[in-house]
């Protein structure tokens, strides 16, 4: 038995903390609530192939047509052929899908060939998902300790021995055989989001200062629709899925000469298209159109309609204002299909992770099966690891490390997102990522000189350095792919296979495993 650190209390560092629980002593650091987490707010659902007209080979095409040429088959295969099983997995821990009388109710999103994507309360999926594997940790034996912010990995001969972390203005060290990193995206990034404000990259960041590999930091994912109001909130796929329609200031539906698929083509096509139409009318947002789906709309969309009557509009009568806003990051920690990161005793999964199974554009709905396929291969990569040091009891039983004293005045964060949506957003150029470089040099906040300011500081301390790494990749890959869109690409629909160098996700050596811990 071993003693196993998870960092992040999404869907994915909940299935690996329970899943780990059975064989090893786990730690479940979370720097909120337990539960807060990009998994709380996925609306749309959980693809997978369950139906009897769809298969393993038709989700997999789905997922690599979506990937722009550019996913890692083998990751791809991994998370459709094992994702079924994860999803019925949920249903026996009491996640209670919507139905369509005895059969389970499936939605019908961008890319998708079929309607494939399992949803619970209407709109609530990633809520009800969350609920129940939070459930099952709390009556597990997980030490769970909640307000608890990573600070660094701690890494001892080459290899990740235990984390750092802030709780309650006092630095903790707490050791481990393995550490688990499921801390989700950096959304916060950019100016306009999806994500909530605890999306600041933290884990990938440390796994950065640790040494680890990123791969496809460029990659990153604007959803089509969010709600034009303070805070960008999410429009789910799922409501152009059952027929609404996206039209410009005059009423015209556009992405009908956009792409044979109109509004439920893949994610970046209808946000780079929706970007264009609203520079044409000044900025102004487009209109969500969703009048034609009748009465049905509030029962279907609950927290749709919930979120549209709070802020002053009725989706039965009138389009409601939608914009593109940074969603998911398809980069992160490079790992194996097992979740093995670069550095031994360093494991990544979920947002935070890069298998490749994304490739330059994510499916609909296969984050939530990410997070849940790729846990539960952690959890089988960890067995026999470790004799086992003894656990901390308590995070406060934790060696108190002196503080450090800051030096140097915090970073502006919104500063650092006006120039990321400006210049490394949903269309590239090299004289906009250059700038971006240039600035991003020039501000000098560390993340070792905030190590004793406020939590505030450290996750901009934290987004700085995701940062320059994303405008790195964004900068070396001069062709547009996917969700990465150069403007000054002359051919930019000839590149569909991923440039060589640090930025493309490349296969780990599977000698690896013989040397993890």
């Amino acid at each position: 038995m071993g003693t196993v650190i998870v960092v992040g209390s999404g869907a994915a560092g909940l299935t690996a903390a329970l899943g780990a629980s059975r064989e090893h002593e786990v730690v479940l650091l979370t720097k909120a609530e337990l539960g807060e987490s990009n998994s709380l707010y996925a609306q749309g659902g959980v693809a997978a192939a369950l139906s009897e007209d769809d298969s393993t080979e038709l989700h997999l095409a789905d997922t690599l047509r979506a990937a722009a040429g550019a996913g890692d088959e083998e990751a791809a295969r991994v998370l459709c052929e094992e994702g079924p099983q994860r999803v019925r997995e949920l249903i026996e821990l009491g996640v209670d899908f919507d139905r369509d009388g005895a059969a389970l109710a499936r939605g019908q999103e961008g890319a998708h060939s079929l309607a494939r994507v399992l949803h619970a309360g209407g709109d609530a999926t990633g809520r009800a998902i969350v609920a129940a594997l939070t459930r099952a940790v709390r009556a597990s034996g997980v030490r769970i300790v909640e307000n608890a912010f990573l600070l660094d990995l701690v890494v001892r001969d080459g290899v990740v021995v235990g984390v750092e972390v802030l709780r309650a203005g006092v630095r903790l060290a707490i050791e481990a055989d393995a550490v688990v990193v499921a801390s989700g995206g950096a959304g916060q990034l950019f100016l306009h989001t999806t994500n909530p404000a605890g999306a600041t990259g933290d884990g990938v960041a440390a796994a950065l200062r640790a040494g680890a590999r990123l791969a496809d930091a460029e990659f990153y994912q604007f959803h089509p629709t969010a709600l034009a109001v303070p805070g960008t909130p999410l429009v789910s796929e799922a409501v152009r899925g059952e027929g609404a329609v996206l039209r410009d200031a005059n009423g015209v539906r556009f992405m009908l000469d956009e792409h044979p698929d109109a509004e439920l083509a893949p994610r970046d096509v209808v946000a780079r298209a929706i970007s264009r139409t609203m520079a044409r009318q000044g900025g102004e947002p487009v209109l969500l159109d969703c009048t034609g789906l009748g009465t049905e709309l509030a029962q279907r969309f609950p927290g749709f309609w919930a979120l549209c009557a709070k802020h002053g509009f009725d989706p039965s009568s009138e389009g409601i204002p939608v914009t593109p806003a940074a969603h998911y990051w398809m980069g992160g920690i490079e790992t194996d299909l097992d979740g093995r990161s670069s550095i031994p005793g360093l494991f990544a999964i979920g947002e935070a992770a890069c298998t490749g199974a994304h490739g330059a554009n994510r499916l609909a709905s296969n984050s939530l099966l990410e997070a849940l396929v790729f846990a539960h291969r952690v959890v089988d990569a960890l067995e026999g690891i470790g004799a086992g040091r003894e656990l901390v009891p308590d995070a406060h039983a934790a060696v108190a490390l002196a503080p450090e004293q800051p030096a140097g005045s915090p970073l502006d964060r919104r500063d650092l997102q006006k120039l990321m949506w400006r210049f490394v957003g949903l269309e590239r150029d090299a004289a906009g990522l250059t700038e971006a470089t240039h600035t991003l040099d020039r501000w000098s906040l560390r993340h070792g000189e905030a190590r004793s300011g406020s939590v505030h500081d450290l996750e901009t301390a934290n987004l700085l350095e995701v940062a320059r790494a994303v405008v790195a990749a964004a900068a070396e890959r001069t062709h547009s792919l996917g969700a990465h869109w150069r403007s000054d690409d002359v051919h930019p629909e000839r590149d569909t296979s991923l440039a060589s160098g640090t930025s493309g996700h490349e296969s780990i050596d599977p000698a690896r495993k013989a040397v993890l811990l």
